[in-house]
């Protein structure tokens, strides 16, 4: 379950790379890179995995991914019906946290940027007003050219850095590369994906990975710092909360539509997992 390491390009002329992605497929299984990764989801939503969390992710999410620190986006399965009218667009900033030079962040002037990016290696959600103006520099960004790139890319980290930080990973990962496990993780995690709403017997899933039950869960365990059970309780309640979002189902059945056998179980982990009930949750969103 070790993930891929990417190589990121940059262009000939450019120390670092901006793009825009208008396919659902990119970004689409467990990776790291040593690049750090500020991501603006214009249009899209669905399934966000970065490090040990696990949260939907929908249209004008902004994040900023630490080097390493291995994520996943995995966007909803209507996204990719060729018949579907709903489209994805996507800004993407990479950068190596020493392309300005190796003793940038070491001056005392650029303490907040050098500890927005050690923060980035758990995961930044950036969120309330200070969205707003991100995504406005990120639009700027990518018809940028010559300093003017750099300049804005250092108003955004400062503008991230006097900001109240979401945090989303309990803490950073440290990956070696295993050539052999690379795809692993995106076996189960596809798996999962398709299948968590039904009970996925231990079997099943060892079996995806290719391991025996028991290495199973001492692997999972110690790669995602969470016991499968966990890990499908938390796919669960996210997808309550995109059914709630969408306001689709009435509360009492979602228990049932999300996998769960019974509504105080459901209750519960929504609970525990959002830090709202079910209602209160729906509320905010509507």
């Amino acid at each position: 379950m070790k993930p891929q390491l990417l190589k990121v390009s940059t262009g000939p002329s450019h120390s670092f790379s901006v793009r825009r992605d208008v396919a659902p497929h990119f970004n689409n299984k467990w990776h790291y890179h040593e690049e750090v990764e500020l991501i603006y989801f214009i249009k899209g939503e669905g399934t966000q995995f970065i490090g040990d969390s696990i949260k939907r992710f929908r249209s004008g999410d902004v994040v900023l991914v630490g080097k390493k620190l291995p994520h996943y986006w995995r966007f909803d399965n209507e996204f990719f019906d060729k018949k579907t009218d709903k489209n994805v667009d996507v800004r993407v900033v990479h950068f190596c946290e020493n392309f300005w030079g190796d003793t940038f962040l070491k001056l005392k002037e650029n303490s907040s940027i050098k500890a927005v990016l050690e923060n980035a290696r758990r995961g930044i959600e950036v969120r309330g007003t200070v969205r707003k103006r991100v995504v406005d520099m990120l639009e700027k960004i990518h018809d940028a050219e010559g300093p003017d790139r750099i300049i804005i890319l250092l108003e955004i980290l400062l503008q991230i850095a006097g900001s109240e930080q979401c945090i989303l990973s309990s803490q950073p990962f440290s990956n070696k590369i295993d050539n052999a496990y690379n795809e692993r993780i995106n076996a189960i995690y596809e798996y999962s994906l398709a299948n968590f709403r039904t009970k996925i017997h231990l079997n099943e899933i060892a079996a995806v990975a290719n391991i025996s039950p028991n290495s199973f869960c001492r692997y999972f365990k110690s790669q995602m710092r969470k016991t499968y059970s966990q890990f499908l309780i938390e796919l669960k309640v996210e997808y309550a909360c995109k059914l709630l979002m969408e306001n689709k189902v009435i509360i009492k059945q979602l228990c049932y539509e999300c996998g769960f056998n019974n509504f105080a179980s459901f209750h519960k982990y929504f609970k525990l997992i959002t830090g709202k009930t079910p209602l209160k949750y729906q509320k905010d969103f509507i």
